[in-house]
């Protein structure tokens, strides 16, 4: 689907507010009194993925589009955190920056910024790119491979985004808009650029069936963020292929949003983290799953069947009791840590309950003591 497309439905939403670009939202309206009306009024979105932010956190939003989203974001990541928004449109961006003063000074500091790039490739400066066409245009193919010795360059040395740098990436029916041949690079981007044990929290529009070729090949429905969409299995099966796990669908529309030929369309925001890049070392850790299943299963193979005391490495021990999971999992430390060794637990492996006699135990939010 052609880019261009997209890029003049939200430069008319820049404009002019585009009712048709909107699912209703329930935002936090105190983070939203702090906000420009223009700001508000020209946003448009399906989720609010600002609900995922954290106090020191570098949050980077995905199609920023008015700047919505990353101001609410500037209020909670507090004087030592920051926010990047990613945008392809002039005309989006213009709106944005239009306030960066102004809310630098009701927020206390200029925690947010914008820039030109797209999110399918955020190592690529487009804005730099840019300046480079305007003393260096293209207008044969000597020029064109100079271009793209220039932009390999570029992607090395000063990437708009770098590796490893980001706390929470965030974006709000965004990521739908993008070509479906480029939706797995764009996985992969997103990826490249979050810590290790970091998060994402994407709010987009799903579809229940795959969406056949004509429905794709409409460019309404594209820039209206339906054609584009993921499929539900398909998004999931992106995010695990690109490396996350503990992915979920943490927020799901009940109603569908629109039916097209007896497709649902619905919004939902799915969450998922980084595993920690550490090695596998055991010192004696293990976990117990709560329940109420029999047994549940990670990304990476490990089975956890209800009340037992299981063997796990180090990494895959704070990945359970500090994260998203820690209530559903009690975490036992060993009364005395032997020297690490190299070793992933195979799935299925117990230890031994003289193993864990006397140890600290992580019990999260269901701790109970006896009377």
């Amino acid at each position: 689907m052609s880019e261009a497309a997209v890029l003049e439905r939200y430069s008319e939403g820049a404009q002019e507010r585009q009712e048709a670009l909107c699912c209703p939202v329930d935002y936090d309206t105190s983070l939203l009194a702090l906000l420009p009306a223009e700001v508000i009024e020209k946003d448009y979105g399906c989720g609010d993925p600002s609900r995922y932010v954290r106090k020191g956190d570098v949050v980077l939003d995905l199609g920023s589009g008015s700047g919505k989203i990353c101001y609410m974001a500037a209020q909670l990541v507090g004087k030592q955190g920051r926010v990047i928004g990613v945008d392809m449109n002039d005309d989006m961006l213009t709106l944005a920056r239009k306030y960066q003063q102004e809310m630098a000074d009701r927020l206390g500091g200029d925690r947010v910024r914008f820039v030109k790039g797209q999110i399918q490739d955020l190592a690529l400066d487009v804005d730099a790119m840019e300046s480079w066409l305007s003393e260096n245009p293209v207008t044969n193919a000597a020029d064109l491979s100079a271009l793209e010795n220039w932009k390999r360059e570029q992607k090395l040395s000063k990437p708009l985004i770098p590796d490893n740098s980001v706390d929470l990436v965030i974006s709000n029916c965004v990521l739908n808009l993008v070509d479906d041949n480029q939706k797995q690079q764009l996985v992969r981007e997103i990826y490249r650029v979050v810590k290790p044990g970091a998060r994402v929290a994407i709010s987009d529009i799903v579809s229940d069936e795959m969406i056949p070729s004509h429905l794709k090949d409409d460019p309404e429905l594209w820039s209206g963020c339906i054609s584009g969409a993921f499929q539900e299995q398909e998004m999931i099966a992106m995010f695990l292929e690109a490396g996350f796990q503990a992915i979920s669908f943490d927020k799901w529309s009940a109603e569908p949003w629109q039916t097209v030929e007896n497709i649902e369309f619905r919004s939902l925001t799915l969450t998922a983290t980084k595993p920690e890049g550490s090695e596998c070392l055991d010192s004696g850790h293990a976990v117990i799953y709560r329940g109420p299943f029999s047994s549940v299963e990670d990304d990476e193979g490990h089975e956890f069947p209800r009340g037992e005391r299981m063997a796990v490495c180090e990494r895959t021990f704070r990945f359970l009791t500090e994260g998203p999971f820690q209530d559903n999992f009690i975490g036992i430390i060993p009364a005395q840590e032997h020297e690490p060794l190299a070793w992933c637990a195979a799935s299925g492996t117990r230890r031994p309950a003289s193993e864990t006699k006397g140890a600290q135990h992580l019990a999260g939010e269901n701790t109970e003591s006896c009377c």
